[in-house]
């Protein structure tokens, strides 16, 4: 356990309540620390969890908790995901804010040839299946729910073994779920990722962004690829020297920095790219201005590059969307 690491208390409450829905019996003890301050230490919430895992005989009560659990329940970042004009931006939202609810997890979105991975990278050690059933779970409800009941995911990848039968776990998600994957993610058709949310606000989404960006610097034990990933949004030509000279390092120590949070630069950087590409397109900006903003030599090398994650070149995907 980790208790330098935190989580929001209404993130919190929103599992405690769950825990007493399903029949478990909460100490009064731990129900008092669990609803004291904004913020709640890991430790708590663990203890939480590990009672939860214990007392309840339904394997998947943690995916049925996070299917339960709603977008008021994210605090700022439920309210920014809700803001966000289409799913894709959604998705880079949670990559970007998902550690002010729970600083010891996070999200990444990796390109495949279909469409895009939502990861699911999380870094602690109690009832670690249970948790990652229950965030996949509120990332596909969620989803589904802001698309207005359209979102679909192609599947659901677990790396454990099934706690229940797979058939169970399709029903809850409605999708096809793999265990024994390399990694826990969602998946998700390139189609899907331009689906409008039904509450988009773009001038409420730029005050809370503001406000997220306070709040994700002000965490004492954020990691670093969320500052990595805000200077490659806001300076995408930027390589590793130039965002390592930025954040007081040199690119050798900002490799092994990521590489503690089992991520490079490379295929950081590259996701990031990946998802602004695509929004530049989806707005109707030229193929030549979008590779311009990118940091791209010339449109010949973006063509190559956006088709190398997508399996298609930029013009054909603008054509399409």
């Amino acid at each position: 356990m980790s208790d330098h690491y935190s989580v929001t208390a209404r993130f919190t409450q929103a599992i405690l309540e769950a825990a007493q829905r399903h029949g478990v019996e909460v100490e009064s003890s731990l129900r008092t620390a669990l609803t004291q301050g904004v913020r709640v230490p890991m430790v708590q919430q663990e203890a939480l969890w590990t009672l939860l895992a214990n007392a309840s005989q339904d394997p998947l009560t943690a995916l049925r908790v996070g299917t339960d659990l709603q977008a008021g329940h994210l605090d700022i970042v439920g309210m920014l995901l809700l803001s966000c004009d289409n799913l894709g931006d959604a998705l880079e939202v949670l990559t970007e804010y998902a550690p002010i609810v729970s600083d010891n997890a996070r999200f990444e979105v990796v390109p495949d040839a279909s469409g895009v991975v939502l990861r699911y990278l999380p870094d602690y050690t109690v009832c670690v299946d249970q948790r990652v059933e229950a965030a996949l779970g509120c990332v596909v409800c969620l989803a589904r729910w802001m698309t207005n009941g359209r979102f679909t995911p192609r599947e659901v990848h677990f790396t454990h073994a099934p706690r229940s039968d797979v058939s169970a776990y399709e029903a809850l998600l409605g999708c096809p779920v793999r265990f024994g994957q390399t990694f826990h993610g969602v998946a998700i058709s390139a189609a899907e990722l331009g689906r409008g949310l039904i509450q988009a606000g773009q001038t409420m989404h730029a005050h809370l962004r503001t406000l997220a960006d306070d709040m994700l610097a002000s965490l004492p034990q954020g990691g670093l690829s969320p500052q990595v990933q805000q200077l490659i949004r806001k300076n995408p030509r930027w390589g590793k020297e130039r965002i390592a000279d930025e954040l007081g390092m040199s690119g050798r120590h900002l490799n092994r920095k990521l590489a503690a949070e089992a991520i490079s630069f490379k295929g950081l950087r590259e996701a990031l790219l990946y998802e602004m590409a695509m929004q530049g397109l989806r707005a109707g900006q030229s193929v030549v201005t979008v590779g311009d903003k990118l940091g791209f030599s010339d449109e010949n090398a973006f063509s190559r590059a956006f088709r190398r994650w997508n399996g298609v070149t930029p013009a054909q995907f603008a054509r399409g969307t």
